[in-house]
């Protein structure tokens, strides 16, 4: 058996202490992952693993029966400090990986984990494949969004990349494709003929994909404002929920076929308009108690510039020009400082034709819930309970995976792609083109915002977001009833 070793570049970092570790960890204490695997930190700060040990041990829960197993996976990390430019850093790093692996045996895979910014990428993978790379098993490369800032940097990005490395050794992440109900969306689709048969322009008015969350950017603005919501949201995870949502069916469950059919849907968009796109910005809640975040705006943040006109909130209109979506408007929702926290797709229906209940009739919507609380629930009309025929409500079928699935692991979404790596799966990962896609439809349109400088509108923290928004979707016949709230039934 091939044994791996996993290099963490930027081990000192928050993303490594936060998620890279915990994820191994779990993965590690589950036999996910072989207890032969090597863990190797490599950053610029001098520091031990019995530190990184300590700060990773704040971001995880410990069972008392895991103690053993968790000094254990310690056991199995060490730390080598360099620079990221440096080629004497790097083949000092590749000699004690070497070392290491040869108390295995004489083969071993090399997963590289570049938990870094974006402007230490490109020494980082040249040292890599120049010094790091083994040549007893495989090389896989994972790189953390922003895969680049436009279309132009992204493509100079890949082009980089492509000089290196194979396409298959590259794994480009977006954590919101490991997600659970993000990824059953293809089995929900294609495994149910009742959705199979009216997946379409015929029956389907509206698709809206949404995500919320109820807390502002205070303290950590000053990283935001170089991206805004469109970069760090809509561009990535809400267009690659779209393409799954959208596509047709794949020849296979094969990732490169399914990855075919996102492609094709990213080509039948055209660019967002300007004209398509409500942007706002919170401003503080003045009623909100005195000292609660709620009552601070996003240019009350001293990492904020005072006349700061990065949007903290977007909805975009995207359109695909094809025979199945041809005229169906797809809403990207998403903000900070809203009401709630919610992630799902809402599949609004059409109005029933040849409506025989007087105008009772609400239209019937599916929701997928990415979260909280994984669920898929169908809206429908129902005779309300009694001796008349007349009065009707609505109520839905529904599934929470908290009720159905009581004692089932649902894994965090970095365990599941990080697991992907480790058997070199890229079904759940972007391809190159697939990024070039997404930054065709969304670059212009960034560039008109910035250039131009619109002023995003006004919205209170812990609103809804700029009514505008609301009223932008009314406009292409999305209909809000307001009289429907789902309810889990674990409360």
């Amino acid at each position: 058996m091939v044994n791996t070793t996993v290099i963490i570049f930027g081990a000192s970092g928050d993303l490594a202490k936060k998620k890279i570790y915990p994820t191994l960890w779990n993965l590690f204490k589950r036999s996910n992952i072989n207890h032969s695997v090597l863990l190797i930190g490599y950053a610029r700060s001098s520091i031990q693993v019995e530190q990184i040990k300590e700060q990773v041990a704040k971001h995880v829960k410990i069972e008392s029966e895991e103690a053993t197993l968790w000094d254990l996976f310690w056991s199995r990390n060490s730390y080598v400090s360099g620079a990221y430019d440096k080629e004497s850093d790097f083949q000092k790093l590749n000699e004690y990986a070497s070392y290491t692996e040869s108390f295995r045996g004489d083969t071993a895979n090399r997963l590289f984990y570049l938990a870094l910014p974006q402007s230490v990428f490109a020494p980082v993978t040249q040292n890599i494949r120049r010094h790091v790379m083994t040549s007893t098993g495989w090389n896989r490369v994972v790189i953390e969004k922003p895969f680049g800032h436009d279309f132009d940097s992204s493509e100079e990005l890949s082009k980089h990349l492509a000089s290196l490395f194979e396409e298959s050794q590259i794994y480009r992440i977006d954590h919101y494709l490991g997600k659970e109900m993000v990824q059953n969306v293809i089995t929900l689709r294609f495994a149910n003929k009742i959705f199979a048969s009216t997946w379409d322009r015929d029956n389907i008015s509206s698709v809206t994909i949404t995500f919320k969350e109820p807390f502002g950017t205070y303290g950590r603005g000053g990283y935001f404002d170089q991206s805004g919501i469109i970069r760090d949201i809509m561009q990535n995870h809400l267009l690659q929920v779209l393409c799954l949502v959208a596509m047709e069916r794949p020849v296979s469950t094969d990732p490169e076929d399914i990855r075919n059919e996102k492609v094709k849907v990213l080509r039948s968009m055209q660019p967002i308009k300007l004209e398509d796109v409500v942007l706002g910005q919170y401003i503080g809640d003045e009623t909100a108690e005195e000292g609660s975040e709620a009552r601070l705006g996003y240019r009350d943040d001293p990492t904020v510039a005072n006349d700061s006109i990065t949007p903290t909130f977007a909805m975009a209109v995207a359109r695909i020009q094809n025979e199945r979506w041809d005229g169906v408007p797809f809403f990207l929702r998403c903000g900070k400082a809203l009401n709630e926290r919610k992630a799902e797709i809402r599949i609004q229906y059409r109005d029933i034709s040849g409506d025989i209940f007087q105008g009772q009739c609400k239209r019937n919507e599916l929701v997928i819930r990415v979260q909280p609380g994984e669920a898929v629930y169908l809206k429908l009309m129902t005779k309300t309970p009694g001796m008349s025929m007349d009065n009707m409500e609505e109520t839905e079928l529904d599934l929470s995976y908290r009720h159905r699935y009581k004692d089932a692991l649902v894994p965090d979404a970095y365990e599941r792609l990080l697991l992907d790596v480790f058997v070199g799966s890229q079904m759940h990962f972007v391809r190159s083109d697939e990024l070039s896609e997404a930054w065709r439809i969304f670059t212009p349109f960034l560039h008109q915002i910035e250039e131009q400088r619109v002023v995003p509108l006004p919205y209170t923290y812990g609103s809804r977001g700029p009514k505008q928004a609301d009223i932008v979707q009314s406009s292409y016949g999305f209909k809000f009833y307001g009289t429907y709230k789902w309810v889990s039934p674990m409360g």
